[in-house]
């Protein structure tokens, strides 16, 4: 499943969703790499 994720101010990745932290992060890989941040909220329509 694919999700995305905020690592910085401006910088948003998205990718395979790996695993979720306890602390509300979670990982998403993205080839070969993984990268670990907060999810992004959907917006209500």
């Amino acid at each position: 499943m694919l999700r995305t994720i905020i690592v910085g101010s401006y910088i948003s990745v998205q990718g395979t969703f790996l695993r979720d932290y306890a602390d509300g992060r979670m990982a998403v890989k993205v080839g070969n790499k993984t990268f670990i941040g907060y999810p992004v909220q959907a917006r209500a329509a």
